[in-house]
């Protein structure tokens, strides 16, 4: 995500500067020119940034904000990109007075990650989700807008609370459902595997760490998630074994209309 987005912001900034404790990875930025300068430790030069982008898993993300004001002398605008919201909005809120604050969520993203698979187009015809703080400043809110212009995303802000109750259902559920379709599924059968069934478990090829920390950072609106989740799968568990051809049809057609509702809005899919 981060590389991702250094390269959308190419060449609309002064200077990129990035930080990265792989050495691999830091070779690869240089030799891509993804930055201009990238670094091992945050203390090598986080303190000439006048916008600081957290662009790491969540746990990392909380790391990092509890370490800035030891990092960082003066008084940047700081942005994460972490996929769960409230539990950083928090710890953000810790920070003192002179960090501008404007966390946000890109609803985009690939199933591979590493600089080596990263785009500038990641993030077109995307969200991208603010979740600003009382104390953010209409600057910041600005930049943000801009940020979204230059990546060619659609801004979009909300509450922390109310986006990681909507990401559980859009985001965190369908990885869980990609997982367990993957763990259920016997490796006998994958000779006959199609697309169908790729493009429904292409997300448990996610890191699982990163996935781990996004599903402990939200866990109560994931199980709520999940609890609806398997209360659609016992009704449909239920007439299957009553074996009545009717309501497997109605439970398909009602899910199908849902569907072009979720995905179609106002078109005639949707009728």
């Amino acid at each position: 995500m981060g590389g991702s987005l250094a390269l959308a912001l190419r060449d609309r900034c002064k200077r990129l500067l990035a930080v990265d404790p792989d050495v691999g990875v830091r070779k690869l930025a240089i030799e891509r020119g993804v930055v201009d300068v990238i670094a091992a430790s945050p203390e090598d030069l986080l303190a000439e940034a006048d916008l600081v982008i957290l662009a790491a898993p969540v746990v990392q993300c909380l790391r990092l904000i509890e370490r800035l004001p030891d990092l960082h002398p003066g008084a940047p605008v700081v942005m994460d990109l972490a996929s769960t919201k409230v539990e950083i909005v928090r710890a953000l809120e810790r920070l003192p007075d002179r960090f501008d604050l404007l966390p946000a969520h890109p609803m985009c993203g690939k199933e591979t990650g590493g600089l080596a698979n990263a785009t500038p187009e990641l993030f077109s015809g995307a969200v991208l989700v603010f979740t600003p703080l009382e104390r953010t400043s209409p600057a910041a809110l600005d930049l943000g807008e801009e940020i979204a212009a230059v990546v060619r995303s659609t801004p979009l802000r909300m509450s922390p609370e109310l986006h990681d109750a909507w990401v559980a259902s859009t985001s965190h559920l369908p990885y869980l459902l990609a997982a367990a379709l993957a763990a259920a599924t016997p490796e006998d059968v994958r000779a006959l595997i199609g697309p169908g069934f790729r493009s429904t478990v292409r997300l448990a090829g996610s890191d699982p760490d990163m996935m781990a920390d996004v599903l402990l950072t939200n866990r109560t609106e994931v199980r709520a998630a999940l609890a609806g989740l398997k209360s659609e799968l016992v009704v449909l568990e239920q007439i299957l074994a009553d074996g009545d051809g009717d309501l497997i049809r109605q439970a398909l057609e009602a899910a199908r209309r849902k569907y072009n509702r979720l995905l179609f809005p106002g078109t005639d899919r949707d009728a």
